[in-house]
Formats: C-alpha cells, structure tokens, sequence
C-alpha cells in the first residue's frame, strides 16, 4: 500500500516550520475584490469546492459538512459571512481545510493566490473601528508591492459567538 502524498499546502507548512518562519507566513486567498491572509500553520490542505451535505436550521453561512478521510468537518462559506453580495461557484471556488484549536474545519473562499511571507515592517496595524464593527480578528494590514492584504487571525475569527465553531472555554 503507497503512503498518501502531502498536499501542496501540507508541503509548504512542514517546509515553514522546518525553516522557523511561521509567524509572518500566509496564505493569501480571495474574497470578492479583496485579498485576505491567513497564518499558514493553521492551512492543512486545500480542496476543490464540491458536494456538501447541508445542516438543518444552520446559519447561512455553514454551508454543511463534508467527510474528509472519515472527519465530518463543518464548511463555512466566508462570502456569505463577510456580506460580500451573491456568491457563485465556479472552477477557482476552493475549500481551505484548517486546523484550527485542534479541531478540523473549512473556508470557502473565492480562490487560493499564494504563501508570501510578510516582515514586520510590511504590517500595519489594522483601522480602529470602535464598537461600530467586529474586527477583533484582524491582525492587520500586509502589503506586498501594489497589493493589499487583509491578515486575519482565524482562530480569534471561529471563536467567536456568532460563529460558535470552537468552545472558548477550553481555550486556555
């Protein structure tokens, strides 16, 4: 029996570690018009989007459950989180698998760029927003060239009460 292969993503997060560079590595995606970044330690694998069975009376934005090699992992589609309007799926629509405070799920996002790695003086702190918007979960603003990136934490991200997708009570 031949041993699965690691996934692009698995590959360049063992790589990351191996390296000592996992703070300031992201894997950028995105969503609408907008490119966000996320910590690549937390990437597991990504996925083509296909067939989701749909949770009864679950918020809008879970879109259901997949069984991922014997893993029943809860699939969120951040377009409809974020608000960003109708939302398609075509050939570049994936799934990011994340392991996110020990538990294993996944984000529908409009399309996977790339891992960048980002030094501190290419991160701005993100805009206060005061109590008007919830953006706890934004670390802040990369930049990369011409581009912009929003870097969001995305274990602040699931934890939070409207997501309801991880126990905070178990986390420290």
């Amino acid at each position: 029996m031949s041993q699965p292969q690691a996934s692009p993503s698995q590959t360049v997060a063992a790589s990351a570690t191996a390296a000592g560079h996992t703070a300031n590595e992201f894997l950028t995606f995105k969503l609408g018009s907008e490119e966000y970044g996320l910590e690549i330690l937390k990437v597991q694998e990504i996925r083509g989007y296909d067939a989701i069975t749909h949770i009864a009376n679950a918020p809008e934005f879970i879109k259901g459950v997949v069984n991922l090699r014997g893993i029943i992992v809860p699939i969120i589609d951040m377009r409809i989180k974020f608000n960003l309007g109708k939302v398609e799926y075509d050939q570049f629509t994936v799934v990011i698998i994340l392991n996110v405070s020990g538990r294993v799920m996944g984000i529908v996002v409009d399309g996977v760029s790339d891992v960048i790695t980002l030094t501190p003086e290419q991160v701005k702190p993100a805009p206060d927003f005061a109590a008007h918007l919830d953006t706890d979960y934004i670390i802040g603003l990369g930049t990369v060239d011409e581009r912009m990136l929003i870097l969001m934490d995305i274990e602040k991200l699931m934890s939070s009460k409207d997501m309801g997708l991880i126990d905070t009570s178990s986390i420290h």
